[in-house]
């Protein structure tokens, strides 16, 4: 009994086990490898590996943005810079382009004559102001002649010889005509010579059947010469010179022009006149009657200034509007999620430079003396009204007030060009012993210019870039340069060198840069230990799945054991 009671309860025990291992068994069987779902155990692990590089992803991102918005702020300023390059320096001479240097005449008339019938005028920048009187005598013309009638262009004239032609004073060249050859031929031939002649042939119709050739000198004041010197005389035989070579026909004589500009008489050989007042060309027209004259008047074209300053305004506007938006704020006063430069004191510090040059003073004027001026919105306006006033009534203080000025001790060196970051030093100028200008120097340094005859010429890369000097003496000497800044050259300066490679805003750009490199270079090592990682975790998983495959054989076979037993 006992063991029967011992095999009963060791038959009861295994009843339990394998009741126990069945449900065992069941609960594995659910839980088998192909309902576990690897990839989402394995992307979950992966995804905490990766969350450092997506934050730092994000910064990456952010610091994208402030340097866009950087940019921009460059681009404005650069724009800005360039708009006041004009107004910035003001030098008068012939090889200026500032809107100080600008140049506009007017011609009126005293008398019965028409101004713009008489003459058309030009003035280059830096030409002298001042007022002229011109009364023109005669217009230089040129020589034209004309031969007789020939009864057609295009039938051969049967004429064959060689002719020299050419203007007085010029080159004159050999034309050669053959028999076969047409006026039309004839014409032709010669205007293939013109370049060098300065003669142009052409055919009149007079009427019906009834052609003549005519010869026109290109240039004013230079007679037609021509000689005949093998073969046929061909001009005379079509009736433009008699036997003795003479013009039969002068159409038109040549002479040359004659005027007077300021009670001075002048004699010049064409109408386009360029060489009486510098950087001036007077194109002639018309003969002015007797007891008339026209009334010159040069003077500084204040429309360019005009023009700069309206420019400077638009341009000051934009780059303060950029400054705004990146200063927006939300309804609960935090930064808006535009305005990504929120707080930058960079940003902050070139707006507050630019406004303190603007309530500048040079010389008791100010900005306000030009009609500039803060609305309600603090945007900055131009009353041209007020400018136009001021131009008109103070040229010269306008001039101080918004450009560079420049003057030296001596008169012997003077200025060429100011450049846009004037200074004031002393010159020390060498000449050797021929009166050569041979070195200049400031304190014992000669790096800052360079001598090219006498001009003295401030070196690129230093402080004196874009200074200029002309030097007439033919001594050694110490010469002082004294410089001042009108608000234009201080804005321009500001506006140039905060945008430039080397201002402040490049060094932000440059450092978000070199912070984003080394940022994308950590994410890259995030990316790459979590690949491999994910790749350790992919063996490991396979490994759990075939262990977890192996168990539920194992389960399987042991369930038919103990099934096996218990049916015995």
């Amino acid at each position: 009994m006992t063991v029967s009671s011992a095999t009963s309860s060791s038959s009861s025990t295994s009843s339990t086990a394998s009741s126990s291992s069945a449900s065992t068994v069941t609960t594995t069987g659910t839980t088998n490898s192909t309902s576990i779902d690897w990839d989402a155990l394995i992307e979950a692990e992966v995804n905490a590996k990766l969350a450092a590089a997506t934050s730092i992803t994000t910064t990456i991102t952010a610091n994208q943005a402030k340097i866009t918005a950087y940019q921009s702020l460059q681009t404005e300023l650069s724009t800005l810079a360039s708009g006041l390059s004009s107004l910035s320096t003001s030098i008068i001479n012939s090889i200026a382009t500032n809107a100080f240097a600008t140049r506009s005449a007017t011609i009126s008339s005293t008398g019965d004559v028409s101004a713009s019938s008489a003459l058309n005028m030009s003035v280059n920048s830096g030409s002298a102001t001042g007022d002229h009187t011109l009364q023109i005598t005669q217009l230089a013309t040129a020589q034209k002649v004309i031969g007789s009638a020939q009864s057609s262009t295009s039938t051969a004239l049967g004429l064959a010889g060689t002719f020299s032609l050419g203007l007085s004073g010029g080159t004159s060249t050999a034309i050669s005509i053959t028999s076969g050859m047409s006026m039309q031929d004839v014409v032709d031939t010669i205007n293939a010579q013109t370049s060098t002649t300065n003669v142009q042939a052409s055919i009149v119709q007079v009427s019906s059947g009834s052609y003549q050739l005519v010869l026109t000198g290109t240039a004013d004041a230079a007679d037609i010469t021509y000689s005949s010197t093998s073969g046929d005389d061909i001009l005379n035989k079509l009736g433009v010179t008699d036997t003795t070579g003479a013009f039969t026909d002068v159409l038109q004589k040549s002479q040359s022009a004659e005027f007077t500009l300021d009670g001075i008489a002048l004699t010049r050989n064409t109408n386009d006149i360029s060489d009486v007042l510098s950087g001036v060309t007077f194109d002639l027209l018309q003969p002015t009657p007797s007891g008339t004259s026209l009334n010159i008047s040069i003077e500084t074209d204040t429309s360019q200034i005009t023009t700069a300053l309206q420019t400077f305004v638009t341009n000051y506007n934009a780059f303060r509007d950029q400054v705004i938006a990146q200063s927006a704020q939300n309804s609960d006063g935090t930064a808006a999620s535009s305005a990504v430069l929120f707080g930058d004191s960079t940003m902050r510090d070139i707006m507050t430079q630019l406004q303190q040059v603007l309530s500048g003073t040079v010389n008791g004027m100010t900005m306000a003396d030009l009609g500039l001026s803060f609305n309600e919105n603090n945007e900055l306006q131009l009353d041209t009204g007020t400018l136009s006033t001021v131009l008109t009534q103070n040229l010269a203080g306008v001039t101080k007030l918004l450009s560079a000025q420049t003057t030296t001790s001596s008169s012997q060196l003077s200025v060429v060009n100011t450049g846009t970051s004037p200074q004031s030093f002393t010159l020390d100028l060498t000449v050797d012993s021929t009166g050569t200008l041979t070195g200049a120097s400031v304190g014992g340094d000669s790096s800052g210019f360079s001598v090219v005859g006498n001009t003295i010429i401030g070196n690129s890369g230093t402080i004196y870039a874009g200074m200029a000097f002309s030097y007439t003496g033919s001594t050694s000497q110490s010469i002082t340069v004294t410089s001042t800044s009108g608000l234009a050259t201080q804005l321009y300066q500001l506006a140039q060198t905060n945008s430039g490679t080397s201002g402040q805003l490049q060094t932000m750009i440059t450092n978000l840069q070199s912070r984003d490199t080394d940022l994308s270079s950590q994410v890259s090592d995030i990316q790459s230990n979590a690949a491999t990682f994910k790749a350790q975790l992919q063996v490991q998983y396979a490994n759990y799945q075939a262990a977890i495959e192996s168990a539920n054989n194992t389960l399987g076979y042991l369930k038919a054991l103990l099934d096996a037993a218990s049916s015995n």
